[in-house]
């Protein structure tokens, strides 16, 4: 059985190996303010999921990850609906994520999760492939 809750002090070492690219300090930071999932089985992690807001209004889904030999068994979708109930409850009524244009998994994931493309951007420099952005509406 899967267990998420909010990411605490002591996940953060793991945290920062898990989600390299964003960084200790980065990681830190996004703990102290709540802006972590973290999802257990049997005591162990198996799964994050970082967010941000967007114009600091707009629950952005930065990053979800599970573990390989976790996927496929609903940790993921744990991580979404928990996140989704937590930013229902306070009050949003949108919700954001993205993903490069040559991610069709995890553009059919959002998909099957409520969201719709609204839009893309390229990022020259940055990412060599646009970034497609996603919504879901809230009711």
């Amino acid at each position: 059985m899967v267990e998420v809750a909010s990411a605490s002090q002591a996940d953060i070492d793991w945290l920062a190996r898990d989600d390299a690219s964003a960084g200790k300090a980065w990681v830190s930071r996004c703990v102290a303010l709540g802006e972590y999932l973290v999802a257990r089985e049997a005591g162990e992690l198996v799964g994050f999921l970082r967010f941000s807001r967007f114009w600091g209004r707009v629950p952005y889904m930065e990053m979800i990850r599970v573990l390989p030999g976790h996927r496929r068994s609903g940790v993921g979708t744990a991580l979404f609906l928990a996140w989704e109930a937590a930013m229902r409850g306070e009050g949003a009524r949108l919700l954001m994520t993205s993903s490069e244009c040559d991610e069709s998994r995890p553009q059919d994931w959002h998909r099957r999760n409520g969201f719709s493309e609204t839009g893309a951007i390229e990022l020259p420099g940055l990412q060599s492939v646009p970034e497609v952005f996603f919504i879901k509406r809230l009711a």
